[in-house]
């Protein structure tokens, strides 16, 4: 769907001719004017049919006084970003029944969180059509192609539709390959499509094939990728908004392209879903689209070591025991917790860069899923400052994390007889001694662990990539960027300042 900003006053909407009008009323509505539409709510809110719960639709075709064809009053509750979103993508999906290919998105009171309503109908918009055959052109289907959202002022809304719109590019890259089938979305594939990121200004795109990875030393990687006839690809990509001597950010994502679980083979129910086992991977993707639209003044890179994970006779067994790219040994007990183990070489990998901060993002365990479910992302960081941001860019996003613990006890069942440390512990807490795993690896920066396995995909009726956390680390990059420029800006007007007393006293 296109998506643009356009010029729109409330007690002038009535008169737009469009298919389709969206209107968004908050609590408490009370009529500026005497314009039709005011009048319109008035009447629906005074009969009961429409209520300003966030969600609560009233639809109307031909409505009196009114240039739209169609009329769709929602409610978004107090304002609030995350209701206005609920509203938007309530009244779209009741748009797509009908025959309307564009629709007017208005507020009824002071625009609100014209951020969310944005990224609310670039994401109602996406929809996967990849591997489907090419629909008939004969018949006609329903769809809407394009939406304006209406603002007294474009200039006073277009930085937050902007960086909207940026965000939205990248969370629509990163549902697109996780949704795609293993077969569609190999290592090689995958690399493809970092390749193609660094045809954009300002991104650079390395990749790394099993010679490479050998060479490096990357054992662990190594033995997870050995049971596929699909050959690994480390994935390295470098993001420069800032001088070459800023040290970047680094996100880490797993790249497991199809996880059977490898001897530890997973039961057959719903293995399908573990295509999306690379939505740590296509986050990183995902965040690197944002970024080219976004243009921050800060250093980015990211790295993506992507494999499968398969049972053929070369695969690696449980009470194998390999050398990781850091030295350290790592008894392997099950081979369906190969996620840490391509996860531990990348974070070793990370030092080279003499990051100030790295954050791994990874479909990592079942375990945070029971713990947290479906609606927030687990979050665990050895540093404090860049787990509290984290978690507050998750808020603003509408991306939300939730922080979870990191005692040193919880590294206890990691012990084993043979090796420097296990690749699984006990039953309990399988999430936290997951993260406590991979600490081990990310000791030379500020580090922080995203677990998803949660977030990354819906089931059901909806069954599909969601494309998250990419809109948590887009806002968490540009609030760095923007803390990194405040003080330069306020320099910059001190020196102005001292010029002008100068001038004065002249």
């Amino acid at each position: 769907m296109d998506v643009e900003l356009g010029a729109l006053r409330f007690d002038t909407a009535a008169t737009r001719r469009t298919p389709a009008l969206l209107v968004l009323v908050a609590d408490g509505f009370q009529a500026a004017g005497d314009d039709a539409l005011s009048a319109w709510i008035g009447k629906a809110l005074a009969s009961g049919d429409f209520k300003t719960e966030a969600g609560r639709l009233t639809t109307s075709f031909g409505a009196p006084a009114l240039a739209a064809e169609r009329l769709v009053l929602a409610g978004i509750g107090d304002g609030h970003p995350a209701r206005v979103r609920k509203a938007v993508a309530a009244g779209v999906a009741a748009l797509r029944a009908s025959a309307a290919d564009a629709v007017t998105v208005c507020f009824a009171q002071q625009p609100q969180a014209v951020h969310a309503a944005t990224l609310a109908l670039l994401e109602a918009g996406y929809s996967y059509q990849t591997t489907k055959s090419r629909p008939d052109p004969k018949k006609k289907t329903p769809s809407l192609k394009s939406a304006v959202i209406g603002v007294p002022s474009v200039a006073a809304a277009r930085a937050d539709f902007e960086r909207a719109l940026g965000t939205a590019h990248g969370v629509a890259l990163a549902r697109e390959w996780a949704n795609r089938p293993p077969n569609h979305a190999t290592p090689t594939l995958l690399a493809g499509a970092a390749r193609q990121l660094a045809k954009r200004p300002g991104i650079d795109c390395q990749v790394l094939g099993p010679k490479e990875v050998a060479k490096l030393g990357m054992g662990a990687f190594q033995a997870v990728a050995q049971g596929s006839g699909e050959e690994l690809r480390f994935i390295v990509l470098r993001y420069t908004g800032a001088g070459k001597s800023a040290a970047p950010v680094a996100l880490v994502g797993k790249g497991i392209t199809f996880d059977s679980g490898g001897i530890s083979i997973k039961p057959a129910a719903d293995m399908d879903q573990m295509k999306f086992d690379m939505g740590g991977a296509a986050s990183v993707l995902g965040v690197f689209r944002a970024l080219a639209d976004l243009k921050p003044a800060l250093n980015v890179v990211g790295l993506i070591p992507a494999c499968e994970n398969m049972p053929d006779g070369r695969a690696v067994k449980p009470g194998d025991v390999v050398s990781s790219l850091s030295g350290q040994t790592i008894e392997i007990l099950n081979t369906d917790a190969e996620g840490r183990l391509v996860l531990c070489d990348a974070l070793t990998y990370a030092e080279r860069f003499k990051p100030r901060a790295v954050i791994d993002i990874a479909t990592l365990t079942g375990a945070c899923v029971v713990a947290l479910g479906e609606v927030r992302s687990g979050l665990f960081a050895a540093d404090e400052a860049l787990g509290q941001a984290l978690q507050a860019a998750g808020e603003r996003a509408l991306d939300p994390c939730w922080r979870m613990p990191l005692d040193d006890e919880y590294a206890e069942g990691l012990k084993t007889n043979f090796a420097d440390v296990a690749n699984v512990a006990g039953r309990y807490g399988g999430a936290i001694t997951a993260a406590k795993f991979l600490q081990r690896f990310a000791k030379a920066y500020p580090w922080a662990h995203l677990d998803i396995a949660g977030t990354a995909w819906k089931q059901g009726a909806n069954k599909g990539a969601t494309g998250r956390p990419v809109g948590l680390l887009v806002e968490y990059l540009l609030a760095l960027a923007a803390d990194a420029a405040a003080p330069q800006a306020g320099a910059k007007a001190k020196t102005k300042g001292r010029a002008a007393r100068r001038a004065a006293s002249a």
